[in-house]
């Protein structure tokens, strides 16, 4: 496989948007497809966007999705503030429901999700957001897909560039990576790791910090 086509979501929040630039500079990657709620605001000759009020009513037979290789799951939403039921909605019911609309027009292809760190894989923890990703991490891999990996990043540096930067995050770029090395990464690290696990495959379904930073070499 010389080049892949993604289908990448969350281009208009910080971590979608550091991936996707890493996807548009990348030689490895022929074509993006941006699926979001609003135009990412970006032009390249790479890049087609898909407009979507809302991701529950894409349809599984949607031939948007089809000719792909991967998708780079990257929207997301704080569980500040949600009962347990709305962030599952979100979280949970929407990710699956693009994933088997991604999966149905593509079989063959692999299902890199941006989950967090202390995930809850079990599913029965005290922490509320950490058991609806650990129950949507162990979904996604039940799917079927050629491969799913569970992304787990801890602090992420944004890229040069960014504008999808929350101004009370700007503070700690620098700070935070000088003085928890172990716990962070760069959005770049991240990106190229999802390409990697395309292209190359990983031993684990689950990449915690450690595992990233190694895909991305």
């Amino acid at each position: 496989m010389n080049s892949i086509k993604i289908i990448l979501t969350g281009s208009t929040g910080m971590v979608g948007e550091g991936i996707l630039m890493e996807c548009l500079e990348n030689p490895n990657i022929s074509e993006i497809l941006s699926v979001s709620r609003k135009p990412s605001g970006k032009k390249h000759a790479k890049l087609k966007e898909y407009i979507v009020s809302d991701f529950m009513k894409i349809g599984l037979d949607d031939e948007n999705f089809k000719g792909y290789d991967a998708v780079f799951f990257c929207a997301g939403i704080s569980s500040m503030g949600m009962s347990e039921e709305e962030y599952t909605k979100i979280t949970y019911d929407t990710t699956l429901h693009f994933a088997k609309a991604a999966r149905s027009q593509n079989p063959d292809m692999v299902f890199n999700y941006v989950s967090g760190v202390y995930t809850d894989k079990t599913e029965s923890g005290k922490i509320m957001w950490a058991r609806v990703k650990g129950k949507t991490e162990n979904a996604l891999r039940k799917l079927g897909f050629k491969g799913a990996y569970n992304f787990r990043p801890g602090f992420m540096k944004p890229v040069e560039g960014q504008e999808n930067v929350k101004w009370f995050f700007k503070p700690f770029i620098w700070i935070f990576p000088a003085v928890f090395p172990s716990k962070s990464l760069t959005l770049r690290e991240v990106g190229i790791a999802m390409i990697n696990a395309v292209l190359k495959g990983y031993p684990t379904s689950t990449l915690e910090i450690k595992d990233i930073k190694n895909l991305a070499i």
